[in-house]
């Protein structure tokens, strides 16, 4: 027989990447950083900036877990989170209630935090869209959550496939939302400048004209390739 939880249970974050580390990150294209990480590194393709216009975000994950149609654990996080922070709630990816609207939208811009993201549902688009909070979400339901746990913040969370800890560095833009663990960072970061140059290196090629890749050509007439006419 199951006990009864505490209606919320909190792990202070111990561990946040530093400034530089959150600058040197900032602008950077999702797609890039997942090409440093392996090809991996994304949430399901179903998380999606509420808005294009202000999705271009990046800061350090404060991770929550907000039980089906309940937001207590956004409310702690909230409390806890500092200037610069993007809360990561968690929600078994539950869809019937919103998990947030604009007026808790509201205080988390207030209180600096620099966005939301949420395998679940938020509400009040209208009253969202004047904040320009970047908002990321499964999509929209006007209805309401309760707000008596259980939740958590603060403790490792699985959300749309991928595992979020409180410090992980989390970019976000208009393509979807990656993480970059924190133990991974500074390594990260060695590799999207090295990417970053290479990458500038062919678009220049592309304006000049470029039509394929460099490596194409070779490849075609190579014994792994089988033509059949």
């Amino acid at each position: 027989m199951l006990e009864d939880p505490p209606i919320l249970t909190v792990k202070r974050p111990t561990r946040r990447p530093t400034r530089s580390q959150i600058e040197a990150f900032r602008g950077a294209m999702t797609g890039n950083i997942a090409d440093c990480m392996g090809g991996r590194g994304a949430m399901s393709p179903f998380i999606k900036p509420l808005n294009d216009t202000f999705a271009n975000i990046c800061g350090p994950a404060l991770s929550c877990f907000a039980y089906p149609a309940d937001n207590l654990g956004v409310m702690g996080a909230l409390h806890l989170a500092l200037e610069g922070d993007i809360i990561i709630c968690a929600t078994d990816a539950y869809n019937s209630t919103a998990v947030v609207g604009d007026l808790v939208c509201g205080m988390m811009k207030n209180k600096g935090v620099a966005g939301f993201v949420t395998d679940g549902m938020v509400r009040d688009q209208v009253g969202i869209e004047p904040l320009k909070f970047p908002v990321f979400c499964q999509g929209v339901n006007p209805n309401s959550p309760a707000r008596t746990g259980p939740g958590s913040v603060g403790l490792k969370i699985n959300l749309a496939e991928i595992s979020v800890e409180s410090g992980d560095m989390v970019v976000c833009d208009r393509d979807g939302v990656v993480v970059v663990p924190f133990l991974q960072i500074e390594e990260v970061l060695d590799k999207l400048e090295r990417l970053k140059t290479a990458e500038a290196n062919v678009e220049t090629k592309i304006q000049s004209g470029l039509t394929e890749p460099e490596y194409l050509e070779d490849l075609m007439i190579s014994d792994k390739i089988v033509y059949l006419d």
